[in-house]
């Protein structure tokens, strides 16, 4: 999930995680926005420069990595929801743009359906994952404890922030062209039907065929608050625990799970080749 052009050499960031998760000061810079360290802007630049984007404000970049339970615990205002916001209408127009242009010969109802695929929060969090966005949030001491570095919604969350930052400090064309640079290849995926299939039921019929059973989903915990409530489900193919996988709803954290046992059979036993 790569965006394209970017480089693969990101060793600087990860060695800077613990100064990139620095918890929030509560010191606001002059504009409004939260002041930052000479350390956090050493691991900003790291990030640009592996992004390849230029930023005139280091302050706004890091409004769009601080998460509201940041601003929860500090009685502050100060997160990224807002940018959240911006960035997410922008996302939808820039893929509907480039849907619209590139596939002429679709109707509204594919180009829709395409659409709701690459900006799921499915695809949004793995592109985060890719950019290192984990190593780069600010959580709140609660959040961090609970695994927020690794819940899709706040990795997909801060991906729409970053691009409503971008958007705000060097306009819609540069925004573009970001998004550009992994939802094509989003787009490209969805087209040759890889996210298009029903996971659960292609790993149901191939456990019946090949182990005459049926995959065993599992529970494992919930997290959160009930408005915002994380499931983390693993699912057992023939004594072999895959996961767990999150979702906001257990359904979606079974579809996740069964992704990734169908992933790792495939991979092992090109079970994806088989006919059915």
């Amino acid at each position: 999930m790569k965006p394209s052009g970017t480089p693969t050499n990101t060793s600087s960031l990860s060695k800077n995680k613990a100064q990139g998760a620095k918890e929030f000061s509560g010191h606001v810079h002059s504009a409004g926005l939260p002041a930052i360290d000479a350390a956090r802007k050493k691991v900003l630049a790291a990030f640009l420069k592996t992004i390849n984007i230029r930023f005139k404000s280091s302050e706004l970049l890091n409004l769009s990595f601080i998460h509201r339970s940041v601003s929860n615990e500090s009685n502050s205002r100060i997160n990224n929801e807002r940018l959240e916001f911006l960035g997410d209408a922008i996302l939808g127009a820039v893929s509907a743009n480039l849907l619209y242009q590139n596939l002429a010969d679709r109707p509204e109802g594919d180009l829709a359906k395409i659409k709701s695929v690459v900006v799921s929060e499915d695809i949004l969090s793995g592109v985060a994952r890719e950019l290192q966005i984990d190593t780069l949030l600010v959580l709140g001491r609660g959040e961090e404890l609970s695994g927020g570095r690794t819940k899709k919604a706040i990795l997909a969350d801060a991906l729409e922030a970053l691009i409503g930052a971008i958007y705000l400090d060097s306009g819609y064309k540069n925004a573009f062209d970001f998004v550009k640079s992994f939802i094509s290849v989003e787009i490209d995926r969805v087209l040759e039907n890889r996210y298009l299939q029903d996971y659960k039921s292609l790993l149901q019929e191939y456990c019946q065929r090949a182990y005459k059973n049926y995959p065993i989903y599992r529970l494992v915990k919930r997290s959160g608050p009930e408005h915002s409530r994380i499931f983390w489900v693993e699912v057992e193919v023939n004594g072999v625990v895959y996961g767990p996988s999150t979702g906001r709803n257990k359904k979606g954290a079974e579809r996740d799970a069964a992704r990734l046992a169908w992933d790792a059979l495939n991979h092992q036993k090109g079970i994806g080749d088989e006919k059915t």
